[in-house]
């Protein structure tokens, strides 16, 4: 499992990593597996761990007063997932984060990722390019939220993240967008027309 973090880590990363820093990450990122529908993360409790899915996928939401969905982020293999608030300032989580396929990941904690990755010049490289990226997506996805239509949110879905459609249904899709199932199901079948 570890080598698909490697690879991910150089991808992202202009340093090499070293024998002695690999083998720093194989001691700190702990292999983990869930089935479907179990939960990496509930309500309430911190978010101890932050998760880098090997194989299969995780979605991250909210439930309101009425026991309604408010999904906020869907990850898939070389994504992260987490709540990230909740590990970094150690705070009872408001999200639930679970599994939508058995999944396989590697977790670590925020203290084994301080004491021990934060020496790691690669590894602080990738965190960089993270932080970068997951700020422009959440600037860009409230952008999308406030401003676009329905159809319009779809298709941006669908152009920038086209695996999401393939391996999450309908409803989820639905709740990703901020949209009813039959909204999403009328803007499927014009589009499919079209």
């Amino acid at each position: 499992m570890h080598e698909t973090l490697f690879e991910y880590i150089k991808t992202h990363s202009s340093t090499p990593l070293t024998e002695s820093e690999m083998e720093v990450i194989k001691n700190t990122f702990v292999p983990k597996k869930l089935r479907k529908k179990q939960y990496f993360l509930q309500e309430g409790d911190v978010c101890t761990y932050m998760a880098f899915i090997v194989k299969g996928a995780m979605r991250q939401y909210s439930v309101d007063d009425k026991g309604v969905e408010h999904i906020v982020r869907l990850s898939i293999e070389n994504w992260w997932a987490g709540d990230r608030e909740s590990h970094i300032n150690l705070t009872p989580s408001v999200y639930n984060i679970d599994t939508w396929e058995d999944t396989e990941f590697l977790q670590a904690t925020r203290a084994d990722f301080l004491s021990q990755l934060s020496s790691i010049p690669a590894v602080n490289e990738v965190v960089r390019h993270l932080d970068e990226r997951f700020a422009i997506a959440t600037q860009k996805r409230l952008n999308v939220q406030i401003s676009l239509t329905a159809e319009k949110r779809y298709s941006e879905l669908a152009n920038s993240y086209p695996e999401f459609l393939q391996r999450f249904p309908q409803h989820i899709i639905a709740s990703y967008l901020g949209i009813t199932k039959e909204t999403l199901s009328r803007i499927r079948s014009h589009t499919v027309i079209k």
